[in-house]
């Protein structure tokens, strides 16, 4: 696997999870296929029950991400997993998880089509 690719997945993964943050919706929008799928341990979410969780502004107070792992799924798809550390605004303790993320090349940029989110035991 390319490591320019796998540090530009990286970033743009950071760039949601930055979104989350600061409440910026309008960047988790950009960084979203129309037809997005989330797949949490609350149900199933689309692109814009993602993005209408910043409605009322960050959702997370700071987060921590490692041990990724890429892998190719055919030309214009890869898949990005790794753990997540992270405190919800509101919290006190953190939390760990481990994630998931599908992105596609369209229209000349990458685009997350699909996140599933396990949380650690």
């Amino acid at each position: 696997m390319d490591a320019t690719l796998k540090k530009h997945i990286i970033a743009l993964e950071r760039q949601v999870w930055n979104a989350l943050v600061s409440g910026d919706k309008a960047a988790d929008h950009a960084l979203l296929a129309d037809d997005f799928l989330g797949v949490y341990g609350d149900g199933f979410a689309g692109k814009s029950d993602h993005t209408g969780q910043l409605e009322t502004g960050p959702t997370v107070m700071d987060y921590n991400l490692a041990d990724f792992r890429l892998r190719p799924l055919g030309e214009d798809h890869v898949l990005l997993s790794y753990r997540a550390t992270f405190r919800r605004c509101g919290a006190s303790a953190s939390e760990v998880m481990f994630v998931s993320s599908v992105w596609q090349w369209q229209n000349s940029t990458w685009v997350n089509i699909f996140s599933q989110d396990t949380a650690r035991i």
